[in-house]
């Protein structure tokens, strides 16, 4: 029986998935790539430049004549540097093409866009088939997002049964058991905390097993754990956002780490929320004071 050739991309893929993107990135010089992954290297390169919120670099560098998957990247950058309708509408156009529509990486784009877009049921639409781990990990996010742990669960099994072993199985089950709670929390942190021992530590790592520890009313540790992602990286939306909620439960001051989120993620739902929260209470300040009078 032949052995399967070695999988040249397997330590790049893996840097991407945890967050370790300038990891990713310092190790893309992989030789002997055949054709198809060397556009699969490309386009993890791309996202993980997009990741560190260099959209600039990757709409400058990638042409018209780039091959379909670095095309769709692209738009990604473009949407999330604020670009957004003349994004969604090449998405629309290129999805409806039968030449390029059922390319992986423009239809986990589409997903990734529908899916910040908040359009669950039209990010599904193009995701829903599958095909890739990354397609099928989506899907198990969207329905978490969806409060469909049910839906959720059938796409991790389906991971399962293609690699019970694969970096994303092991997320997507650490993603499904934080939503579900309970019980389920103990056993996500265990895979965090088997990804810390196995690999260089990442921001998703550390608030993967901060989040754990919040569910477990450890805050204290969930603290150290999410100053220790902030000096990763300080403007990372997940890290701030959970700072804050930590903050408010060890009897801290949140509002510097709001400030920050608010300055670098004006769209983030935390702040969102606050906002709306400060109007209604600035409604009824000035109701009262009208009754007052």
């Amino acid at each position: 029986m032949a052995s399967s050739p070695p999988d040249l991309l397997f330590g790049l893929r893996n840097s991407f998935y945890l967050g370790a993107f300038q990891a990713a990135i310092n190790n893309s010089d992989v030789p002997n790539l055949s054709t198809d992954d060397a556009i699969e290297r490309d386009s993890l390169v791309y996202r993980s430049y997009i990741a560190l919120g260099s959209n600039q670099l990757v709409i400058d560098e990638i042409n018209s004549s780039a091959p379909t998957a670095l095309q769709a990247v692209k738009l990604l950058a473009l949407y999330l540097s604020g670009d957004k309708g003349s994004a969604i509408s090449s998405l629309r156009e290129w999805l409806s093409d039968a030449a390029i529509g059922n390319n992986p990486i423009l239809r986990l784009v589409a997903g990734i866009i529908y899916m910040h877009e908040q359009d669950y049921n039209e990010a599904l639409k193009h995701t829903n088939t599958g095909g890739t781990m990354e397609l099928l990990a989506l899907n198990v996010q969207i329905y978490i997002l969806m409060h469909r742990s049910d839906y959720a669960e059938k796409q991790l099994k389906a991971m399962q049964q293609i690699d019970e072993d694969h970096t994303l199985t092991q997320l997507a089950n650490a993603w499904l058991n934080l939503a579900v709670g309970g019980s389920k929390i103990q056993e996500a942190y265990l895979i965090f905390q088997d990804f810390s021992e196995k690999y260089q530590m990442t921001g998703l790592i550390l608030n993967g097993k901060a989040l754990c520890c919040m569910h477990m009313g450890r805050f204290d540790e969930a603290e150290a754990l999410l100053l220790e992602a902030l000096n990763k990286d300080a403007k990372d939306a997940e890290t701030l956002a959970n700072l804050v909620v930590c903050s408010l439960h060890v009897g801290k001051s949140a509002s510097r780490y709001l400030s920050q989120l608010k300055l670098a993620h004006p769209n983030h739902i935390l702040v969102k929320r606050v906002s709306s929260a400060e109007d209604s209470f600035d409604r009824a300040v000035q109701d009262f004071a009208l009754r007052r009078d």
